[in-house]
């Protein structure tokens, strides 16, 4: 296991994070706060960020306002292979397109959904990873089965990358046992944490990265969790796993974008709040995000 990644040869590897969309009251995007967000989080330890994912409701923003996301991201982290733009879209034109803009903007390397608009046949996300591959840049994918319909099974994922189109997979389907039957379908594929709440086990199981929620608000403490984990120090990671875990499982949550941005505002950072049709959360939810916020802030995780 690699505990450290390497900004040219692995870009992907390491604690990259969903970063949300910065929004004002009226719901326009702040492309400032979010610049500064992006240099808080590499300051404090963060490999790189990942804009335009579902954190960061990419659903919701126009066409210019995706560009824009990726530019003032590259710009901020100083750096524009710590940057994983999502560019997943409904069909594969436009997430190819998205992925030549990533490319010209300097990213890294992209983060790709299979096709999201229907339940659709292995052949079909073969050649739509294909057809975004060939913007050049490496291909993450990401395995969300419950939102998209698709499921990437390590089998699928093993074509994948035998054809060249993925480098990696955010596996988000909390079933921690497919990390060996991946490792075993595909053995040099890497492995990256997709759900927050099932870091330490994917991290024991041999991932190289966490595509990551939590540290837009503790960011100090989830780098030391993660490097914990990846090292297998498990005196060390097992009560800092348990005392962060309340925050950590919001983001297996449907209202998670809600409650990781609350919880980023009641520790002092720019959440704000989210485009419609999300909600606010209810009384009931923000207070159990406060309550499990302050307890963090209480015990000194920061």
């Amino acid at each position: 296991m690699t505990s450290e990644p390497s900004r040219t040869g692995a870009p992907w590897r390491g604690v990259m994070v969903a970063t949300p969309l910065t929004l004002r009251e009226d719901r326009s995007v702040d492309f400032d706060a979010y610049a500064a967000h992006v240099r808080d989080l590499i300051d404090a330890g963060c490999d790189g960020v990942v804009p335009n994912g579902s954190l960061g409701e990419y659903q919701t923003l126009s066409d210019r306002e995706r560009r824009e996301v990726v530019r003032v991201a590259v710009e901020a982290a100083g750096d524009g292979g710590r940057v994983m733009p999502g560019v997943s879209s409904y069909d594969s034109a436009q997430s190819r397109r998205r992925a030549d803009e990533a490319a010209e903007a300097g990213a890294g390397s992209v983060l790709l959904l299979p096709p999201n608009g229907y339940p659709c046949e292995d052949a079909a996300v073969r050649a739509h990873y294909a057809e975004v591959a060939a913007a050049g840049l490496p291909v993450v994918a990401y395995n969300n089965p419950y939102d998209t319909k698709v499921d990437l099974t390590p089998r699928l994922l093993g074509q994948l990358h035998a054809e060249g189109s993925v480098v990696a997979v955010k596996e988000f389907s909390g079933d921690v046992r497919r990390a060996y039957e991946i490792a075993e379908e595909a053995p040099g594929l890497d492995l990256l944490v997709g759900a927050d709440d099932v870091l330490l086990e994917l991290a024991l199981a041999g991932a190289v990265g966490w595509i990551a929620g939590c540290p837009n608000m503790l960011p100090g403490s989830c780098v030391a969790l993660y490097r914990a984990a990846v090292s297998g120090d498990l005196e060390r990671v097992l009560p800092l796993y348990r005392r962060l875990h309340p925050l950590l499982r919001w983001d297996s949550k449907p209202e998670f974008v809600q409650a990781i941005k609350a919880s980023m505002d009641i520790v002092g950072r720019h959440g704000g709040p989210t485009r419609p049709p999300r909600l606010p959360l209810d009384a009931d939810a923000l207070a159990a995000v406060r309550a499990a916020t302050e307890k963090a802030l209480a015990e000194g995780l920061d």
